[in-house]
C-alpha cells in the first residue's frame, strides 16, 4: 500500500458498502479529503468494477451530518449535547449495570443492523457485546432478511454459515429467484460485477431464467423473465420437485437422507395444481424442471424477495433439494460452498433451532437470536424479563424492523438506550447516549462475513487510509463499551485486554502450544486476523487442510501465496487470488448423520401450512418491496449523488390497477398494520394485483438534512410484526395484502 505524504496519494481498500467487496483506489489530498473514486483494475476479483454507490464513496466518508463525538440527550428537555468520550462510557458504566442488577440479565437487549456485516469491528468485537450483557435478547437485521436461508442451510448441513452459491462463472443455466443483482450487486452471492458475470453467462451459451413479480433491470437481461405471484415461490419449487421424480430426472450424487420423504411430500404439489397458486404455467413449471435436468450444469438461486415472504425457509430448502436432485450441489457449475481464508474453529454440534423462546410470544431462537418481530413486545410488556435497557449497533430499525412506529414508541419506554452509529437518525434519536465510530477511511477492512458467501476464494486486507487523531476505532469503542456495560474501567486499555483474552482462547482450542507465537499486525486487532487467517483453510495451523477433509488450502491446490497470514495480504493490497470454488462436501458437513439431510423434521412439519394455503383465495393487491441501486438500507439517503435518478420513494403500479381501481396520481394505502399516502409511478414492469415500495424511507422526522428534504414513507407502516416465517422467524415483507383507494 502506498506511504502516507503530505501530498496528495492514491490508496487501496476493499469498498464496504454493499456484499460484493469491489476494490477501490481512493486519492486524498493533503487534508486526508477524498478528491476520486475509481475501481481497482488490478484487485483478481473485482478487476476494476465500481457501483454508483461505491463512486460515492467519499462523500459518505465526509457527510456533514455525521457525528464525531458521543453525544447525549436529556430526557427532560429532550436535547442533546456533545461529551467526551470518558463522560459517554462512564455514563454508560453508571446506569447500565444498575438496570441490570435490578431486573436481572433479560432486562437487556441488543440489537445489530445490516452494516455491521461489512466491518472488522462489527465481525470481530460485537461478540464481546453479546458475552457482557449475557443476555438471550439478541435480535438483529438478519431476521429482516436472510434467516431462513441460514436456517435451511443449518438444518440441511449442520452448519447457518455452510452457505451454497451459484458457480457463476461457469454454470450453464441459472434460476434465479427474487433476486435483483443489478440492483443490489447480489446477496449472500458475494460476486463483484453480478451484471457482467451474467453477461458472460449468457455470451458462452447458457441460458438466464427469472422468477420475479416485478420485470426488474435483472429480469430484462435474463433470457427468459416469469411473472409469479408474491409469496409463492414455494410452490413453484415443489412443482419442478414433483416433476423430476415424476418424470425420472433426477441426478443424485452424494450421499443424502430423507429422500423418500421429499418424493412424498412434493406428491402433493404437481405443476397443475401449483400453477393456480403462482400464476405460472403448469407447462412452464414442467418445461423449467426439464431444463435444469439437461443442463450440463446449473444452479438455483433465490434471494431476499423470496426470504421475506411467509414460507421464506420452505423455498430456501426446496432451492437446495433441486441442486441436489439434479446432481448441480458441490460441483463446478452448480451451487458450491466458498472455502473462506479468515477461518475459526469449526462448529462441532449440529444446528437447531429452539433452543429458547422469546418470553411474551414463545417465538424460538435462531442463531442465537430472537426474532425482530417481537422486540416491541419484549419492551411493552410488563413482567419478570421484560427489556428495559437496549443497545443498537449500526441499525435503524424503527425504519427497518416490520411495524416500525410500534418500535419507536417502545423505545421511549426504556429506562436506558445505547446507541453505536455514525448518525442522530430515527432510532438513535430514542438513544441517551451515542457513539459514533470513525470515518470508513479511518478503519481498516477485512469481509469476514461476506467471503463465506464468494462466487470465488479470495482474501483482501485494507489497512486505514487516515490517521485516527485522537479519536477511538470502532473495535475499541466496542471493546470499552462491552466494559462499560459490565461497570468495569472503560479505558482505552480495553481493547488490548479482550484480544489477549481472544488470542489466547483462540490459540488453545487450536491446540497449539501454550506459548503465544509471534503474530503479524500492528495492533491488536491485526494480530487476531493474522492468527485467523493462520487458522484458515490455507493457513499453517489449519488441521483440515493438513488431513485433507475438505480445508482446500494451499497444500491442496498449489497456491502461489504459499502459506497464507497477514504479511501475505499486506504485500498484496490488490487482494489475492485462492482459485475457483472447489467440491467440499462432505468435509463441511457438521449433521449428525454426516450426510445432506434433504428432508429435515422442521421443514417437513411446515410443509402442512403451506399445504393448507393451497385452498386459500388470493388477495386482489399485494404489496413487495424494492431493491434501487444507490442505496443499501436507510442510512445511505443523506447523500445527494444516491437519491437521485431512479432512487425515489414511490409505489410502483399495473396501469391496469390504477384504472380499474378509480386511482389519480396518488393513493391510500392501508394494510392491517398501517395507513400510507403514496405517490404513484404507474409501469408495465409489475404484474397486475401486486404494487411496490422501497426498503429504508420515511426521513420526514430526521435529522439528516439531504434524508429529511427526500424523506419519501415507511413501508413498515404497512407490514405486520404479528406475521412471521413459523421455522426462522423472519418477518414477512413481501405478499403483504393491501388497499388502495384515491388519495
Amino acid at each position: 500500500m502506498a506511504q502516507l505524504t503530505d501530498d496528495s496519494r492514491t490508496l487501496l481498500r476493499t469498498c464496504p458498502l454493499c456484499e460484493a467487496v469491489c476494490g477501490l483506489e481512493i486519492t486524498l489530498d493533503s487534508n486526508d479529503h477524498v478528491t476520486s473514486v475509481r475501481g481497482d483494475r488490478q484487485d483478481p476479483f473485482s478487476k476494476g468494477f465500481i457501483c454508483p454507490k461505491g463512486a460515492s464513496f467519499g462523500h459518505l466518508d465526509e457527510d456533514p451530518d455525521r457525528l464525531t463525538e458521543p453525544m447525549i440527550r436529556d430526557r427532560a428537555t429532550d436535547t442533546w449535547r456533545t461529551a467526551s468520550w470518558a463522560e459517554a462510557f462512564d455514563l454508560i458504566a453508571a446506569r447500565f449495570p444498575a438496570i441490570v442488577a435490578e431486573h436481572g440479565n433479560q432486562s437487556a437487549a441488543l440489537y445489530l443492523g445490516n452494516p455491521n456485516a461489512h466491518t472488522v469491528a462489527g465481525a470481530l468485537y460485537v461478540p464481546v457485546l453479546i458475552r457482557a450483557l449475557g443476555t438471550k435478547n439478541l435480535f438483529s437485521a438478519s431476521t429482516a432478511d436472510q434467516m431462513p436461508k441460514q436456517v435451511a442451510s443449518g438444518l440441511m448441513f449442520g452448519d447457518p454459515l455452510t452457505v451454497p452459491v451459484p458457480d457463476l462463472d461457469r454454470t450453464d443455466y441459472l434460476l434465479m429467484l427474487g433476486a435483483n443483482p443489478l440492483e443490489s450487486n447480489g446477496s449472500l452471492c458475494t460476486a463483484p460485477d453480478f451484471p457482467g458475470r451474467l453477461k458472460a453467462l449468457r455470451k458462452r451459451g447458457g441460458k438466464f431464467v427469472v422468477v420475479d413479480p416485478r420485470e426488474t433491470r435483472t429480469a430484462k437481461l435474463a433470457d427468459e423473465h416469469l411473472f409469479i405471484r408474491p409469496g409463492s415461490d414455494a410452490y413453484l419449487l415443489f412443482g419442478i420437485v414433483h416433476t423430476l421424480f415424476e418424470q425420472g430426472l433426477t441426478d443424485i450424487r452424494m450421499d443424502v437422507a430423507g429422500l423418500d420423504e421429499v418424493r412424498t411430500a412434493a406428491a402433493d404439489f404437481p405443476p397443475e395444481v401449483v400453477s393456480a397458486r403462482t400464476g405460472i404455467p403448469a407447462e412452464t413449471v414442467i418445461r423449467i424442471a426439464q431444463e435444469l435436468a439437461a443442463a450440463p450444469t446449473a444452479a438455483v438461486y433465490a434471494r431476499i424477495g423470496t426470504c421475506t415472504a411467509e414460507f421464506g425457509t420452505l423455498t430456501q430448502w426446496l432451492v437446495e433439494v433441486i441442486n441436489v436432485l439434479t446432481g448441480n450441489l458441490d460441483s463446478p457449475g452448480g451451487a458450491m460452498f466458498a472455502n473462506a481464508a479468515a477461518g475459526g474453529i469449526p462448529r462441532t454440534k449440529p444446528f437447531r433451532t429452539g433452543r429458547w423462546a422469546s418470553r411474551v410470544r414463545e417465538l424460538p431462537e435462531a442463531m442465537g437470536e430472537l426474532p425482530v418481530a417481537t422486540l416491541a413486545d419484549e419492551i411493552t410488556t410488563p413482567g419478570a424479563g421484560q427489556v428495559r435497557a437496549l443497545v443498537t449497533v449500526a441499525g435503524n430499525p424503527v425504519l427497518s424492523a416490520p411495524s416500525g412506529a410500534r418500535l419507536a414508541t417502545a423505545f421511549e419506554q426504556l429506562d436506558f438506550m445505547v446507541s453505536v452509529d455514525r448518525y442522530l437518525n430515527e432510532t438513535t434519536r430514542h438513544a441517551d447516549v451515542i457513539l459514533p465510530p470513525p470515518r470508513p477511511t479511518q478503519s481498516p477492512h477485512y469481509d469476514f462475513a461476506l467471503l463465506q458467501f464468494a462466487v470465488r476464494n479470495y482474501a483482501r486486507y485494507s489497512r486505514p487510509l487516515v490517521p485516527l487523531g485522537d479519536r477511538p476505532s470502532e473495535s475499541e469503542i466496542l471493546a470499552r463499551l462491552g466494559a462499560a456495560l459490565t461497570g468495569k474501567p472503560a479505558g482505552p486499555e480495553a481493547l488490548n485486554d479482550v484480544d489477549e483474552l481472544i488470542i489466547a482462547g483462540m490459540l488453545h482450542k487450536a491446540g497449539i502450544p501454550e506459548r503465544r507465537p509471534e503474530l503479524i499486525g500492528s495492533n491488536s486487532t491485526e494480530q487476531r486476523i493474522d492468527l485467523m487467517l493462520r487458522l484458515g483453510p490455507y493457513g499453517e495451523w489449519n488441521a483440515a487442510a493438513i488431513d485433507g477433509l475438505g480445508g482446500g488450502g494451499p497444500r491442496d491446490h498449489g497456491d502461489q501465496y504459499g502459506t497464507l497470514n497477514l504479511r501475505v495480504l499486506l504485500d498484496n493490497p490488490h487482494g489475492v487470488d485462492l482459485g475457483p470454488l472447489r467440491p467440499r462436501l462432505p468435509g463441511v458437513l457438521r449433521t449428525a448423520s454426516k450426510r445432506v439431510e434433504l428432508a429435515p423434521q422442521p421443514l417437513l412439519d411446515d410443509v402442512a401450512r403451506l399445504r393448507a394455503r393451497l385452498a386459500d383465495a388470493a388477495p386482489d393487491v399485494v404489496l413487495i418491496g424494492r431493491r434501487q441501486l444507490r442505496s443499501n438500507n436507510s442510512w445511505m439517503h443523506n447523500i445527494p449523488t444516491l437519491v437521485s435518478g431512479s432512487n425515489t420513494c414511490t409505489l410502483h403500479i399495473n396501469p391496469a390497477d390504477v384504472a380499474r381501481l378509480g386511482l389519480g396520481d396518488t393513493a391510500v394505502v392501508k394494510s392491517a398494520a398501517g395507513t400510507l399516502t403514496v405517490p404513484l409511478e404507474p409501469t408495465e414492469a409489475i404484474m397486475p394485483g401486486v404494487v411496490s415500495l422501497p426498503h429504508g424511507w420515511g426521513h420526514t422526522d430526521s435529522t439528516q438534512t439531504v434524508a429529511r428534504a427526500h424523506a419519501g414513507v415507511n413501508a413498515n407502516v404497512l407490514t405486520d410484526d404479528s406475521i412471521v416465517d413459523v421455522p426462522s422467524g423472519n418477518a414477512v415483507f413481501n405478499g403483504v395484502p393491501v388497499t388502495l383507494t384515491p388519495a
